[in-house]
């Protein structure tokens, strides 16, 4: 197409075009517009690959899919519909998963670059592993909302995907969900949870019924109903007693919304410092909704957008377990043991979630929610902006002409604000590119970590499932003890079952053992150092297990704190104006090392201290930030957290760090000193360092579900001084 014609443009640029071969992961909201970019630009070598088909809740921004093409492969329809602008393009299309054994380091070393518009982390962390491993350019690009970034990915040159922790998926306690909710969410979980104990996949962590287990309730709890040994109302099975009841509304409504509800109440430690929940009666709902007056009409409202009275939300609810009940008997006609599968864009299971969620929040006393916003909250969802995709994979495309150029250097990462920022900019880049992060345990020249657990408890399946796999991201992992050549964990299957139910003590992994472990199918390799703690995160909520980069930060602070009077310290980590560490550069969701101070992960940097001094009495200190003019301090303060303002009587003034840009700027005000002399001074107004505006910093991405990114959450990095 356009590189094709001569004069659009220059003429390496176009050569360049025309050779490429590009691997494009990923045919959703961004996917469909990279690959119309890629096809109209005049790249004629492209290879997609998904593993996703249409649904109707894609249709409105991915624009190379239509109403005839739902339940189709994404990638085939794609490539077929890119086919009609230009018959020419070579293009191969797989139905399959990204992380597959099938596409190794071999399959991506094919390919001038790789573009990335995934909808999920552990898919974006394999496609960064297999770029690190062949060298290959990447891209990285995600949306959710009005915001977008793309972000440029080369081995040795730039951080990778994992340099730095990104927020974790939220979670909650099960006797904050069972027992004491005091959001929305909490309600919804809930929900989701009844839905499977009713017609899903029975779990028993998500069991809805009250928990005489929470630590707060009183010793006397549901002295009038009888508890089992771990603290739960006990019932036989909750789908065996609806299936007996034959799923009727009104005793499901009064056992669940009236009789839980007054157990609730027994549990009278619970409700000294919360307002006690209220148990509804079926035959008694109110029939208005909080804050609205009920002779207004909805006529104006989006029929999802409308508030739900209770009276609405019971009969919702009736309608809806009298459909799913008939759903899971005609699954079941065929399979005894099938089970239905909560889908947030089936009709009769969100309406079901909604209206329990609704009446929950009701009784606790929680703002309700319609239903459009719960089907977002339900299923993790950011709203996708058609236009917002269009942007990013324009941008993306533009990366994608540096690097066949290798002009890299050029290929900073960018991000979409919703507004402009005060340089009157939507599309923000960075500085300079984002240096690789040393510790980082994919990107390292030696990738280490350390994992602090006890090793008398957790198993060998468990780190493999929730350590190794979960947590790190690993596919295949084969494990090895080194220094003993016990084999821990292969990938081989049924070769090492015997050591699933083995505790890590049991084959000698204890406090100071090193494991080997390897992903050939990713081609990454790890030394895991182990710290035997019984509580690493020293909470007592969240994971059994600590990983870190590195061993020392798993040090008491006090240990790690090593500052002496003279102002020497560790010059070997990041650190605030007292010394301490602030952050432990580590995975996506790796717990962090809890300290006082909490600021953003940073690269390494020499380590600058902020001293003090009084100001002489007789003298007010101006209330400007100063920086004598006769300071050497700062040359080396290229971007550290703190700033040295010295003078050479070393009447240090102290220097405020909240602005992230600080240039220095002449004034005429004199300072005098103990001695009565008199110095100039400089006003420290705002000091440079990466990523100057207050951007956000965020890794969204683009998927199939009414967003892009089930996990993304916006970050903001906010400038204080703009």
């Amino acid at each position: 197409m356009a590189a094709c014609i001569d004069g659009v443009f220059r003429k390496d640029l176009q050569d360049s075009i025309l050779k490429s071969k590009v691997l494009l992961v990923g045919a959703g909201g961004i996917g469909c517009e990279i690959l119309k970019n890629l096809v109209l630009t005049g790249f004629t070598d492209i290879e997609i690959i998904d593993l996703d088909t249409i649904d109707v809740s894609n249709l409105n921004r991915q624009f190379l899919f239509h109403k005839q093409h739902v339940g189709k492969s994404k990638s085939s329809v794609a490539r077929e519909t890119a086919l009609t602008f230009n018959p020419d393009v070579k293009i191969v299309s797989y139905h399959d998963s990204i992380t597959s054994s099938d596409y190794g380091v071999s399959f991506f070393k094919k390919f001038s670059l790789v573009l990335n518009a995934l909808d999920n982390r552990a898919a974006r962390n394999h496609v960064n592993r297999m770029c690190l491993a062949s060298d290959v350019p990447l891209v990285e690009s995600g949306t959710a909302g009005y915001y977008g970034q793309v972000e440029f990915i080369k081995k040795g040159l730039t951080q990778c995907y994992e340099c730095l922790p990104k927020a974790p998926q939220k979670t909650f306690p099960g006797c904050t969900i069972r027992n004491t909710p005091s959001e929305p969410i909490h309600c919804i979980v809930w929900s989701k949870h009844l839905f499977n104990q009713l017609f899903g996949e029975e779990d028993p962590d998500q069991d809805v019924s009250p928990d005489t287990a929470d630590p707060e309730a009183s010793s006397e709890v549901g002295q009038n109903s009888e508890s089992n040994a771990k603290g739960n109302v006990e019932r036989v099975s909750t789908r065996l007693w609806a299936q007996s009841c034959g799923y009727d509304a009104e005793k499901l409504f009064t056992k669940l919304f009236h009789e839980d509800i007054k157990y609730l109440l027994t549990m009278d430690n619970l409700w000294k410092t919360r307002r006690a929940p209220t148990p509804l009666d079926w035959k008694n709902l109110p029939d208005v909704v909080a804050g609205c007056s009920k002779d207004k009409s909805d006529e104006h409202v989006l029929k999802d957008q409308q508030k739900w009275s209770i009276a609405k939300c019971s009969d919702v609810f009736s309608n809806a377990l009298k459909n799913l009940s008939k759903n899971l008997d005609n699954l079941r006609i065929k399979n005894p043991n099938d089970h239905l599968v909560w889908d947030k864009d089936d009709q009769d299971a969100m309406d079901f979630v909604a209206a329990c969620a609704n009446i929950r929040s009701y009784i606790f006393g929680i703002p309700q929610k319609s239903r459009f916003d719960i089907k977002s909250m339900a299923g993790n969802i950011i709203p996708a902006i058609a236009t917002t995709n269009a942007i990013i994979a324009g941008v993306v495309v533009l990366h994608a002409f540096r690097i066949i150029k290798n002009d890299l250097e050029s290929c900073k990462s960018v991000y979409l604000r919703p507004k402009p920022n005060p340089r009157n900019e939507l599309l923000v880049p960075e500085k300079i590119l984002n240096k690789p992060n040393q510790k980082c345990y994919v990107c390292a020249p030696t990738p280490s970590a350390a994992l602090a657990v006890d090793t008398t408890k957790m198993t060998i399946a468990e780190l493999e499932e929730i350590v190794l796999k979960n947590r790190l991201n690993m596919i295949a992992p084969d494990v090895m003890v080194d220094g003993k050549g016990i084999v821990l964990i292969s990938s081989e299957e049924g070769e090492t079952e015997a050591n699933n139910d083995k505790v890590l003590a049991d084959l000698g992994v204890k406090d100071g053992a090193i494991l080997k472990v390897d992903d050939f199918q990713q081609n990454y390799s790890l030394t895991v150092t182990v710290v035997h703690r019984e509580k690493p995160s020293g909470r007592t909520e969240g994971p059994d297990f600590l990983v870190v980069a590195d061993e020392n930060d798993l040090r008491p602070k006090e240990e790690k704190i090593n500052v002496q009077d003279n102002g020497e310290n560790n010059q070997d980590k990041p650190s605030t104006s007292n010394g301490q560490i602030s952050q432990v550069e580590d995975d996506d969701d790796i717990e962090e090392v809890e300290v006082d101070d909490e600021v953003k992960p940073v690269q390494e940097q020499p380590l600058i201290k902020k001293r003090k001094t009084e100001v002489p009495s007789d003298e007010s200190p101006s209330n400007k930030k100063r920086k004598t003019s006769d300071t050497t301090d700062d040359k080396n303060n290229t971007n550290g957290d703190d700033v040295i303002a010295d003078n050479k009587d070393h009447n240090n003034i102290d220097v405020d760090n909240d602005d992230d840009d600080i240039c220095i700027v002449d004034n005429n005000s004199d300072v005098e000193t103990s001695n009565g002399s008199t110095i100039k001074q400089k006003t420290l107004q705002k000091r440079h360092r990466e990523s100057s505006d207050d951007e956000c910093q965020i890794v969204f991405d683009d998927g199939d579900d009414d967003s892009d990114d089930k996990n993304a959450v916006p970050v903001k990095k906010t400038n204080s001084g703009e």
